[in-house]
């Protein structure tokens, strides 16, 4: 109790004063690039480690591992429990991004990450932001050249020299429409605590590609070293989603999907790394573009 209440008041001293308050849209902007650093991170391993196993088992791994840790977490942390409706809306997101999860590790592995990653960042940050549009009426101007910058960005990030469609391209979409699911679903959650939120999609992307890997009876390709790195994926990828759900919940659902929905750029700078992945002037210059929006989108 002591603790607790040392550590209540060290943390009352760290807050900045009610003239010094962040407004929402930099509070969201700031945890939106954290979560394009975490997506785009897990992202990167989960799309590297799948070209050696099964994309759905893998993703079950994930999936599992996430829900220990940040269950665990969330049990800790004595999270209120979300109410009935809200639990219900975040499982159905969960099965929708755990399955768009799974095929876009396999569109990952299947073509090039840095052109199949921005293809389904650009739809999963559409159809949201056109849905928060219509919900919640326009933005400012500002933020709304944001958003163009924003998809100019993505849109030079995923363009090829050639014009041919990347390989990988139509499980991007697929996964791109899942993700979208996902972001609209976890929105209707409300305020409901971002552990338990995670914890619940985690459930809910397990039951989805658990049974698909019972279908497909699949249960040994993939190696102890991919084991190994679907729980570090899945332990990202979860701090991703808490990041997230922080985001959406200071600010508007298009402000928040936007921001996250650049985690791309840092999938193309570690394939650019690590992989050796062609890096164009027109990449560059879509990388640059994404990121001078995110405080354009986070001035409205």
């Amino acid at each position: 109790m002591r603790f607790r209440t040392a550590w209540q008041r060290l943390s009352e001293s760290m807050l900045p004063s009610s003239n010094m308050s962040p407004t929402p849209q930099f509070t969201t902007a700031v945890y939106g690039m954290a979560a394009v650093m975490a997506w785009g991170t897990s992202d990167f391993l989960g799309g590297y480690a799948t070209r050696r196993a099964n994309a759905f088992l893998f993703t079950v791994v994930v999936n599992l591992g996430g829900l220990l840790v940040i269950g665990t977490l969330a049990l800790a942390a004595h999270a209120p429990f979300p109410s009935a409706r809200s639990a219900a809306w975040v499982l159905a997101g969960g099965i929708s991004g755990g399955a768009a999860l799974a095929i876009f590790y396999r569109a990952l592995s299947s073509g090039r990450m840095g052109l199949t990653a921005p293809v389904a960042a650009v739809l999963s940050a559409a159809i949201p932001a056109v849905f928060s549009i219509f919900t919640e009426g326009l933005p400012g101007r500002i933020p709304l050249l944001g958003f163009a910058l924003a998809a100019v960005g993505l849109w030079l990030i995923t363009r090829t020299e050639d014009g041919s469609p990347p390989e990988g391209i139509g499980l991007a979409i697929l996964a791109g429409i899942g993700f979208a699911s996902f972001y609209l679903c976890v929105r209707q959650a409300g305020d409901t605590s971002a552990l338990w939120i995670a914890s619940l999609t985690r459930t809910g992307g397990l039951i989805i590609t658990g049974l698909i890997v019972l279908l497909l009876r699949n249960f040994r390709d993939i190696t102890p070293a991919g084991l190994r790195w679907g729980v570090v994926t899945g332990c990202i990828d979860s701090l991703g989603t808490i990041l997230f759900v922080h985001a959406s919940q200071t600010g508007r659902l298009d402000e928040a999907v936007v921001i996250s929905s650049l985690y791309p750029a840092v999938t193309v700078l570690l394939a650019r790394l690590f992989l050796k992945e062609q890096f164009t002037r027109w990449r560059l210059v879509g990388l640059l573009a994404a990121l001078a929006a995110v405080p354009m989108i986070a001035s409205g």
